[in-house]
């Protein structure tokens, strides 16, 4: 009896103790043993300065250049090679621009193409400002785009050029001056896009359509951007030969020749009295 009691105290001890634990298996603690919390790092938060100058950042790829959009099938040039050049971009008189460069620099062909017209000679003064000579020398090509692009105030014309020979876009066509109503001005090319028509309408070799969209475009690297369709569009709607519109006439004086000539002419010499007819005799017989 002894050892039954003994066995009893001894099992309510056992059972005592494993209620004081934490709720879970019989005998098996809840908590954490204290290795396992020594284990586990504590957060380091922000890191340190010398943490960050650690961090080497990859270096930064160089950008990808993507080429302009092909939007014709036609490839062109600035008209001017070789040297800085600048220009207007607004419409003054005519729709046309100016391109200023230094002289001697080079004026090429903006696209391949054939020789339209060509003026050697710099026929243009002010005593008669007449418009057909107002470029001076210049050279006008009709490209494979059937436009018509000029180039005037030219010092020179390429040598061997003449109407009908075959040119390729970027080559030479002349070097820039200042010939024509420029001669007081610093030198510059004179460019307007238009279409072919005959020498008789110079006025439309001046100049129909707005160029510095299609400058700009060619400078920066656009080669396609083609003015063959807004040209076209234009010479549809005005007709092939409008009639001239802005400075058409030139200057209406008279010439040093023709006033040194009037001032040179023999005064009116006056009319001789008559003298009185003779009372013919009466022996004449020829007057009767």
């Amino acid at each position: 009896m002894r050892s039954g009691r003994l066995s009893a105290v001894v099992v309510g001890v056992l059972l005592t103790g494993g209620c004081a634990h934490a709720t879970g298996v019989a005998g098996v603690s809840m908590k954490a043993p204290a290795e396992a919390v020594a284990l586990t790092p504590a957060p380091s938060g922000t890191p340190g300065t010398d943490e960050q100058s650690s961090v080497q950042r990859p270096a930064a790829a160089d950008p990808v250049k993507v080429p302009p959009p092909q939007v014709s099938k036609y490839k062109y040039a600035f008209p001017v090679k070789g040297c800085k050049a600048s220009y207007q971009r607004k419409l003054l008189i005519l729709p046309k621009t100016t391109i200023w460069a230094d002289k001697g620099c080079a004026f090429i062909a903006p696209i391949d193409g054939v020789v339209d017209e060509i003026n050697l000679s710099n026929r243009w003064s002010p005593s008669t400002d007449r418009g057909p000579d107002r470029e001076g020398k210049f050279v006008s090509i009709i490209g494979e785009d059937g436009v018509r692009y000029l180039g005037g105030h030219l010092d020179t014309v390429s040598a061997k050029l003449k109407p009908g020979s075959k040119v390729k876009a970027g080559q030479k066509l002349g070097q820039i001056g200042n010939s024509g109503n420029a001669r007081d001005t610093a030198p510059n090319l004179y460019f307007a896009i238009s279409w072919k028509t005959g020498p008789a309408f110079w006025w439309v070799r001046r100049g129909m359509v707005e160029p510095w969209d299609y400058l700009d475009a060619w400078l920066k690297g656009n080669r396609t951007l083609s003015p063959k369709d807004e040209t076209f569009k234009l010479r549809t709607k005005v007709g092939e030969t409008p009639a001239c519109a802005t400075l058409c006439a030139g200057r209406s004086v008279s010439t040093p020749q023709k006033e040194e000539e009037e001032t040179k002419k023999p005064p009116k010499k006056k009319p001789a009295t008559p003298s009185p007819t003779p009372t013919p005799s009466l022996n004449d017989t020829s007057t009767l």
